[in-house]
């Protein structure tokens, strides 16, 4: 299901950054890790935020992954249980809506991890990263 969830995240973006006049975004493999990463992180450790418990900064995780990027952004969701209500919330959402309409990127990764016994103080059972590049 986490596949099939993730394609179809990446899909719904397309089809918005389409009706905007915008080409499609191509998958990237090392965009990818870097967000699925952060889902899971923030699912394991009990946070929702784009710094992570190390530290990090999303571009901090991109780096690590080895992608060459001259331009790059975040968006994370939680609690959405859909791919359709996580796309919908990012294009209602200003900052998120700009990030998936940036003509300048180029390149995608998704994450998602679903965490079924989420008992922490941040139980939001599903955990969304979306990631943005421009490769150099």
């Amino acid at each position: 299901m986490s596949q099939e969830f993730i394609n179809r995240v990446v899909e719904l973006t397309n089809i918005e950054r389409q009706k905007a006049g915008l080409p499609p975004l191509r998958f990237n493999g090392r965009l990818a890790v870097a967000a699925q990463k952060h889902s899971v992180d923030m699912a394991m450790r009990d946070y929702f935020n784009h710094t992570g418990e190390d530290g990090s900064s999303p571009f901090d995780r991109i780096k690590a992954t080895g992608y060459r990027y001259s331009r790059a952004a975040e968006n994370i969701a939680a609690g959405r249980s859909t791919p359709e209500d996580t796309v919908k919330g990012w294009m209602n959402s200003p900052g998120h809506r700009k990030n998936i309409l940036t003509p300048d990127y180029k390149e995608i990764g998704v994450g998602y991890y679903f965490l079924a016994k989420d008992m922490g103080d941040v139980n939001y059972k599903h955990y969304w990263t979306q990631v943005f590049g421009t490769p150099l």
